[in-house]
């Protein structure tokens, strides 16, 4: 007798075949992952077996087969009609009496007795598969309650096998459509209504960086975070501290607008609706760091049982607090990649931004945009298209396949139309909130996804070059090659280029960037006079009572990223070393700064720490590095000290330090010094003695050797590393550093720009050489070269 419902307990990932991937997993991780703690709302599953009876009792699969065979598949000119009339025929069905009561009794034995709510979701079997997730293609039914609503759910379930866009995905992905049938899964629903709930992946998903779990979380309702209609908060978890006594996994968050929440319809024909969110859940979290921690732990586990990176869907109940995973499927891009071959880009002209949000991918284009408001403007979009529209949904795939890149007012990172521009190999710029306000029907912009995490749309066809690069397995060279970092967010991709770590993570970059604010401005918020820097400092701080915490979490989290990229590589992070023209520019830094006839050889570098002016905002700076370090465990981390100009300036800003709970030794902490100051070298062996190690800055050594200002053009063309004065102090800090037993490199453009001076470093025995990103692979060159 055939079988028309499975409950969840007794599913296994093997049986796609009977109940689709969806509802496999499911009935894996109720039956696997239960055990361990890992909640997975009950159900049960209709069977493919159904489905086939459906079409066989109402005579459907020989009208279907020939309806399908009238559709044009090269133009699909007459999709819309040939899916019409395929979804009419399955409407047209009913179901026969048995299996009805089969769905029924399912039902009944899942509620026990009691009136629930379920969620109604599509399921086919050849759905969630490593290299189709089919996302989105089918639809799904949610707070469905009573016995008529279920059957008419499943039966518009039924339906959904042949919207439009499914049939186009089938015959993309090269699927036979009448070899496809529907599961339906009927779920327990959380009330994540009254709590959160969305995405998780279990790489990052721009990167496929293996070692962070990406979480992301609203109000309310998961379906607006997986359709991209709200801007979510996000997390990054770090999957080696998992579990990790003592240690924080939360290296990063970042609060979402959250605008909407989806929940549960008081009346009328739709089950859900969505509505605004209170200006509270706006300004706060939608989760906890424990609850994270939870999901992040959990979903490790799923990966590890699954042996692939996850894309998973958990939701909080707001009646319990209790969390659950509802769906895990594989991730459909990454998973699948194995190229060593990754493409380049670097843009030649430097425009302001008409609208910028949260960059999907690593590319440029430009294009004409296209403004689409809804399926009806699928006629205008043609090949070559920026598509911009509010948000993206299913039904639009087809015409964004036309599309060169996406760019959307709402959504993050895992909505719908993120998903779709990864799987078609394009780059989105999502959540911008104003591209359509900002950008015209037809008119001409570039988009560009290679400033880290932000994507800009600029006007007009910008210049710009791109080049192959391939990652092969290079052979290691004796002298490490390492970044020189500025910018957090691209760190993750970095990594996978060949390299020892990053030999300068300069942490101005985060200063002027994200926090902006001078610290003795949060230091002294209170006495602050009242006026527009005030008022600004106010407002980017507002979730936080005490401003200085806005200064060390801001700048813990972004170092984190950077050391979570390259663990357990060394990240050497430089303290501040802005001038006092660049501080003065920070919001509240005029009331701070003194104003200097030469910033360049004024109150800069270590001179500034120990000094009144400055000690207390140096100790945020030191306890953002500390925080870094215990709490969130990268201890893979090392402090550098800028512009020390006597060993006796290194030793109070030692002091000082170990003042502010950084103090070298502790925990392993080794504090380097750069030299590039001529008393670096000349005393080189008494800094080691309180040193760990040294860095050369080959452009302030050269200029203070030389007595050039580089920035002059009378006297530029003066400047040169390879002055045999310049090399005569590299060879003697390099001596010294190796006969005190103490580590030293050069941050520098020099190595990847001339062989010869490459070759002079490798032979003085200098342990690494630090590149800026675009010169690390001309640099390895060098040095193998020089090696060889």
């Amino acid at each position: 007798m055939a079988t028309f419902t499975i409950p969840f307990d007794t599913i296994r990932n093997t049986e796609v075949s009977s109940v689709g991937g969806k509802n496999a997993s499911l009935g894996e991780m109720r039956h696997e992952l239960t055990p361990l703690g890992i909640q997975i709302p009950d159900g049960f599953a209709t069977t493919a077996e159904a489905f086939r009876d459906f079409l066989a009792q109402n005579d459907l699969s020989e009208k279907l087969t020939n309806q399908l065979q009238k559709l044009d598949t090269r133009q699909l000119s007459n999709l819309a009609e040939i899916g019409s009339a395929c979804r009419s025929l399955i409407a047209s069905g009913s179901f026969p009496e048995r299996m009805k009561q089969d769905f029924i009794s399912a039902y009944r034995r899942l509620s026990q007795g009691e009136p629930i709510s379920v969620a109604v979701r599509s399921s086919a079997t050849a759905e969630d598969l490593p290299t189709a997730s089919f996302a989105g293609q089918h639809d799904s039914f949610l707070n469905i309650q009573g016995e008529e609503s279920l059957i008419a759910a499943i039966h518009r379930c039924y339906v959904s096998l042949f919207n439009d866009r499914a049939i186009k995905y089938r015959i993309d992905n090269g699927f036979d459509h009448m070899q496809v049938y529907l599961s339906v899964g009927v779920q327990r629903m959380v009330r994540s209504d009254l709590g959160s709930a969305g995405v998780i992946f279990s790489i990052d998903p721009e990167t496929g960086f293996e070692n962070v779990i990406y979480l992301t979380s609203a109000w309310g309702l998961g379906e607006n975070v997986v359709q991209g209609a709200v801007n979510p908060d996000e997390f990054y978890a770090f999957k080696p501290f998992i579990g990790k006594k003592g240690i924080s996994s939360l290296i990063y968050k970042k609060m979402g607008e959250k605008a909407h929440k989806m929940v549960y319809s008081s009346g009328g024909e739709k089950s859900v609706v969505n509505i605004k969110t209170s200006p509270a859940e706006q300004n706060s979290f939608s989760l906890n760091p424990q609850e994270v921690a939870k999901l992040a732990a959990w979903s490790l586990r799923i990966e590890q049982h699954y042996g692939l990176p996850m894309d998973i869907e958990w939701a909080k109940d707001g009646l319990t607090s209790e969390l659950f995973i509802v769906q895990a499927r594989p991730e459909t891009v990454h998973g699948q990649k194995k190229d060593i071959t990754i493409k380049e880009y670097k843009l030649h002209e430097k425009v302001p931004p008409l609208t910028k949000g949260k960059a999907v991918g690593t590319a440029i284009a430009s294009g004409p945009v296209c403004i689409v408001k809804s399926l009806a403007d699928s006629g205008k979009v043609k090949d070559g298209d920026i598509i911009v529209a509010d948000i993206t949904n299913p039904d639009w795939n087809a015409m964004l396949r036309r599309a060169i890149s996406i760019v959307t007012n709402k959504g993050g990172r895992t909505s719908h139309a993120s998903i779709v521009a990864r799987e078609l190999g394009i780059h989105a710029v999502v959540g911008t909130g104003d591209a359509t306000e900002k950008l015209k029907d037809g008119q001409m912009v570039t988009v560009s996804c290679i400033e880290g995490d932000e994507g800009m749309v600029y006007d007009g066809k910008l210049d710009w070059s791109e080049r192959e690069v391939n990652l092969g397995v290079m052979e290691p060279t004796a002298t490490k090659p390492m970044f020189i970092l500025a910018d957090p967010f691209k760190a993750f991709r970095l990594s996978f280029y060949p390299n020892e770590g990053v030999g300068l993570l300069r942490m101005e970059f985060i200063i002027t960037n994200t926090i902006r604010i001078h610290p003795m401005a949060l230091v002294n918020y209170a006495m602050l006079p009242e006026g527009n820097d005030k008022r600004a400092i106010a407002a980017i701080t507002q979730h936080y009572g005490d401003k200085k915490r806005y200064f060390v979490e801001t700048l813990s989290e972004h170092l984190a990223i950077v050391a979570a990229a390259f663990y357990p590589k060394d990240v050497i992070i430089r303290m501040s070393d802005f001038k006092t023209n660049e501080y003065a520019q920070l919001i509240g830094g005029k009331s701070f700064e003194p104003e200097e006839e030469n910033p360049m050889l004024g109150f800069r570098g270590a001179s500034r720490y120990y000094n009144e002016r400055y000690r207390e905002g140096f100790g945020l700076e030191c306890e953002a590095v500390r925080v870094l370090r215990d709490e969130l465990g990268f201890t893979n981390v090392k402090v550098m000290i800028p512009f020390c100009r006597t060993v006796e300036e290194g030793r109070r800003v030692l002091e000082v330090m170990a003042d502010f709970g950084l103090e070298r030794g502790k925990n392993g902490l080794e504090v380097y010094v750069m030299a590039e100051i001529p008393s670096n070298v000349v005393l080189a062996e008494a800094f080691s003695e309180i040193f760990d190690g040294f860095s050369i800055g080959s452009n302030d050594l050269t200029q203070l050797t030389l007595g050039i200002d580089r920035d002059s053009a009378i006297v530029a063309d003066l400047f040169d590393e390879n002055n045999e004065a310049v090399k005569r102090m590299l060879a003697s800090v390099i001596r010294t550093a190796k006969e005190r037993g103490r580590k030293i490199g050069l941050c520098g453009q020099a190595p990847s720009d001339h062989p010869a001076f490459a070759q002079f470093l490798v032979e003085q025995g200098i342990d690494s050489i630090s590149f800026n990103p675009d010169a690390l692979l001309k640099g390895i060159e060098n040095i193998r070269h020089a090696e060889s």
